[in-house]
């Protein structure tokens, strides 16, 4: 099998509520690229549409996510490194393969590298690779829509923080209504609000 490049990134970093949440995706040489793009440039709609096509056609990917209690002890910058090298360390490899023998490359959104533990594998931090790397660009579109959803799950359950709107991002409604009622149980005691 020729080895190919695994693009990572995560979503949820600048929020004051929920996880952070990441991908790592390997796509192979015969994925529709065209249908790419950076996830903040995209639609809801036409981030779902990818999605599926994503997860239909990759060779392997996983979407892992780190909550916000272990955001608050470890800091949000080692909580995304977490969620990354998780989401790496468990993609569904096909059958009979290892890591070294799919991957000629990681390339994580960014300046930080998590460390994976594998030694001689080559990876690079790329600022903007969500808009550059087609394989990140998978990965921000997984990571985006999975956080997405857990966040409009937490919406039904405390469903006067709005968090269906605005996913946990610290708007002036989400700041309004913090310090209205106070923190919600999903809320990043470590972040100002």
């Amino acid at each position: 099998m020729e080895q190919l490049i695994c693009g990572i990134d995560e979503a949820g970093r600048g929020p004051l509520a929920g996880p952070v949440t990441a991908a790592a995706v390997v796509l192979p040489e015969d994925f529709p690229f065209d249908i790419l793009d950076d996830s903040k440039k995209l639609s809801e709609k036409k981030r779902i549409e990818i999605e599926k096509i994503i997860r239909q056609k990759a060779l392997c990917f996983a979407v892992c996510r780190v909550e916000h209690t272990t955001i608050d002890s470890i800091n949000i910058l080692q909580a995304s490194l977490l969620a990354m090298k998780n989401a790496f360390l468990s993609m569904n490899l096909p059958a009979g393969e290892s890591i070294n023998s799919i991957i000629k490359e990681v390339i994580i959104d960014g300046t930080f590298i998590p460390d994976f533990g594998i030694p001689g594998l080559s990876c690079t931090a790329l600022p903007k690779a969500d808009s550059l790397v087609p394989s990140v660009m998978a990965a921000s579109i997984l990571a985006k829509n999975e956080r997405d959803r857990i966040m409009c799950s937490y919406a039904e359950i405390y469903p006067e923080y709005g968090y269906e709107k605005h996913k946990g991002y610290p708007t002036a409604s989400h700041r309004a209504v913090c310090k209205k009622i106070g923190p919600s149980p999903i809320q990043r005691r470590t972040f100002r609000y």
